[in-house]
């Protein structure tokens, strides 16, 4: 008998010990299965992705048929639908799959009271785990929605488990719910036991921590964008003829830059970008410009050459005025002394035959000072010496002699191109200074940090002279000549400058043609955008039809 009942003994103990060794390898899968979880919800960026994997290692783990995830609303009045699966239907919605339009589950009764009769609401509210044996047979909830789930598709709720979502500082930013646990082995619907609790709890803290981080990352990336698009907005709004003008450009060189990674020939054929680089391209076009926001507004809105605060021609046309009254009364003075002595009547005619040939000519120099004054020819030596004419006339005011003309006057009508003094250009040039400065100061995360290089290179030029650093060919990125492209093509073909047309698409490509050959521009690159129809394809969208001549 004792040798008997040692043996029993032995093979209880050794029955005994290999359920613990079974639970403990069990539990050391499951924590290792947590952990490798864990590291995979940490990496995760995308927040859909992310809601998927959550949902589906909660089933994983707990042998669930259904499963619904909710995120808390930033109100924190209600829960919102984004991820509901159950596979022995079939159904699976939201994450990637697209956004579920069920309405919030409200945490609270039209009274202001709690929620508390729905089960993920009161999860939520009182940030406590509920565990129910059978839906049909719990008291104190409100099961309408699921028994009316139930009706329609066939399926019969039974075990629920559901799972307050709660972050770092021990807020609920979500709800796991999950429901019908089923028995591995014979497929029947079972409870969810305590260690089911306590692991979709563990994976429900790492789940909120990764979500927290992802929405905080996508916040702060929405207000950079947001940040980024104010600025840009902000620079095209200082000036009424340059609106548009960041957004064009920015608009251009994605045009480029996604044609240049879609080339599978061509000295492009092995350059490949990826969405990150790609944007890190567009925010520089919408930044290139930020400077401007340093520049006066009476240069960036110079529309013609006399303008400062207004337009200087109007009280150039009223010295003109004056001028021509002081000759007619000159001339009435002369007739009178004429008649005093008994001139001929041919004297007198003569006169008013030399007050209507001065009187013509000066309306002829103020035509010419008018047309001078818009900015859009070449100025030539002959006609600089002919403003120089102009200005020695004079006029009296107030007994005193002034020029028709004043220097600053002079200097500004004489502009040889574009409407714009040597220092006033200089003015809007430091614009292009003050981009870098101001982009190399900000603490551009990894993915866009080379945003200051990339849009502070957009007036320098392959051959050295551009601005304002001067760089040369070996020192400007591709990405650098695609926006100094971009920013020189919107600017010829541009129809909302005060003091030109927008050039016709001819026009623009020969000037960019001359530009290359003066190695101010990529010639390769260009020679692209002409192969591509990039131009074509920019002009179309973004041109009046009149400028589309080719």
């Amino acid at each position: 008998m004792n040798i008997s009942n040692n043996k029993n003994i032995n093979t209880l103990l050794n029955s005994v010990l290999k359920d613990i060794q079974y639970f403990v390898e069990k539990q050391d899968s499951h924590i290792e299965n947590l952990n490798k979880i864990g590291a995979a919800l940490s990496s995760e960026n995308h927040l859909e992705s992310l809601l998927e994997m959550i949902l589906a290692e909660a089933q994983k783990f707990t042998n669930a048929d259904g499963g619904t995830l909710y995120l808390m609303s930033n109100d924190e009045q209600s829960l919102s639908f984004v991820m509901v699966e159950t596979k022995s239907l079939g159904i699976r919605m939201g994450g990637n799959s697209g956004k579920i339009t069920w309405p919030n589950l409200n945490l609270y009764k039209e009274s202001g009271l709690p929620n508390r009769e729905m089960v993920a609401a009161l999860c939520a509210l009182d940030k406590k785990i509920v565990n129910i044996e059978d839906v049909y047979k719990a008291q104190g909830f409100n099961f309408d929605g699921t028994k009316s789930f139930d009706e329609s598709t066939g399926f019969h709720s039974k075990s629920m488990l559901v799972i307050p979502m709660k972050n770092h500082e021990g807020e609920v930013i979500g709800v796991c719910q999950l429901i019908n646990r089923q028995d591995q082995q014979t497929g029947e619907v079972i409870s969810f036991s305590e260690q089911d609790e306590n692991s979709v709890l563990s994976l429900a803290s790492q789940a909120a921590v990764a979500i927290s981080n992802v929405s905080l990352i996508n916040d702060l990336r929405e207000l950079l964008e947001s940040f980024i698009r104010t600025i840009a907005h902000a620079i095209d709004a200082k000036s009424p003829y340059t609106g548009g003008h960041v957004q064009k450009v920015a608009q251009l060189s994605m045009i480029i830059a996604e044609a240049i990674n879609d080339a599978n020939d061509g000295v492009y054929k092995d350059i490949n970008y990826t969405p990150d680089q790609l944007n890190e391209i567009r925010i520089a076009g919408l930044m290139h410009d930020v400077g401007k926001i340093t520049t006066p507004e009476y240069v960036v809105d110079k529309s013609t050459k006399l303008e400062t605060i207004y337009d200087r021609i109007e009280t150039i046309a009223t010295r003109f005025e004056v001028l021509k009254k002081e000759l007619e009364l000159e001339t009435q003075d002369k007739k009178i002394q004429l008649l005093q002595n008994s001139a001929a009547a041919t004297e007198i005619d003569n006169l008013d035959k030399v007050l209507q040939i001065k009187l013509k000519q000066l309306d002829a120099d103020l035509d010419f000072i008018r047309e001078a004054n818009i900015g859009g020819e070449f100025m030539s030596d002959d006609k600089i010496k002919r403003i120089e004419q102009i200005a020695s006339y004079s006029l009296s005011i107030k007994h005193k002699k002034i020029p028709l003309l004043n220097e600053d006057e002079i200097e500004n009508l004489s502009i040889r191109k574009g409407t714009l003094t040597e220092s006033e250009r200089s003015i809007i040039n430091s614009h292009a200074k003050m981009s870098n400065e101001m982009l190399e100061a900000l603490p551009f995360p990894k993915k866009l940090n080379r945003v200051p290089e990339i849009a502070g290179g957009h007036h320098e030029k392959l051959n050295g002279k551009g601005y304002p650093k001067g760089l040369t060919a070996n020192e400007l990125s591709l990405e650098a000549r695609i926006l100094a492209l971009a920013d020189i093509f919107e600017a010829l073909t541009a129809s909302d400058r005060p003091y030109k047309d927008g050039k016709k698409l001819s026009e623009a490509m020969r000037i960019i043609d001359f530009m290359v050959k003066d190695y101010e521009l990529d010639p390769n690159l260009v020679q692209f955008f002409y192969n591509k129809n990039l131009h074509v394809e920019y002009a179309v969208k973004s041109l009046l039809s009149k400028q589309l001549d080719i």
